[in-house]
């Protein structure tokens, strides 16, 4: 149901920007802006859904702590970077989404970097290196 809500609200939300976008185009921005706020706010709802899963999971299966907030440091990453060069591009600001986008790739790669050197460590001892 959520989901029909979130839909409805964004289709109402383009439709209302593609009418005030021939009158004020800075409005329709700003209708934009808003209706990603408020899919944004029940974006952390689900987020937080997911949060406790993985909390359990990690509880049940004894996974390190570090590897689970890495991934959920990630998804928050990429959902950040896309929500703001989404709104960029709303803006007609290509430049700047393009830039957002680079930045949220290389913060993702600087967050997973703990992951990786802990796979490399592991493949070592396998291997007897």
């Amino acid at each position: 149901m959520d989901m029909i809500r979130i839909g409805a609200a964004g289709i109402a939300g383009a439709m209302l920007a593609v009418q005030l976008k021939h009158m004020k185009s800075e409005y329709a921005v700003y209708v934009s802006l808003t209706v990603s706020i408020f899919i944004f706010y029940y974006a952390l709802y689900k987020l937080h859904i997911i949060t406790e899963t993985i909390e359990t999971l990690q509880k049940e299966l004894s996974i390190r702590a570090v590897y689970l907030k890495t991934l959920l440091k990630i998804a928050g990453i990429t959902y950040v970077s896309e929500f703001s060069s989404a709104i960029c591009k709303d803006a007609g600001y290509q430049a700047i989404a393009g830039q957002i986008e680079i930045f949220g790739k290389l913060t993702i790669l600087a967050v997973s970097m703990p992951i990786l050197l802990a796979l490399l460590e592991n493949m070592k001892g396998f291997l007897g290196i």
